[in-house]
C-alpha cells in the first residue's frame, strides 16, 4: 500500500474516532441518570466496493 493510501486511511479513522467520541459524549450528557451506567456499543465500517463490513462491539462506561 502506498504512503498516500495509508495517510488517507489514518485521516479517515482519526475523523471516525473524534466525531464518534463527540457524538457519544453528547448523547450521554442528554441521558439523565447516566452516572456509572454502562452502554453496549457497536461500530461498523463498510467499504461496499471491497465487500468489507468490519464490526467492533464492546461496552463503554461504568464506574468513574
Amino acid at each position: 500500500m502506498s504512503d498516500d493510501f495509508n495517510m488517507s486511511m489514518r485521516k479517515f479513522l482519526k475523523q471516525v474516532g473524534v466525531t464518534s467520541q463527540q457524538a457519544i459524549e453528547e448523547a450521554v450528557r442528554k441521558d439523565q441518570g447516566s452516572d456509572g451506567k454502562t452502554y453496549k456499543v457497536k461500530a461498523v465500517i463498510t467499504i461496499e466496493e471491497l465487500g468489507l463490513e468490519h464490526e467492533v462491539s464492546g461496552e463503554i462506561g461504568g464506574q468513574s
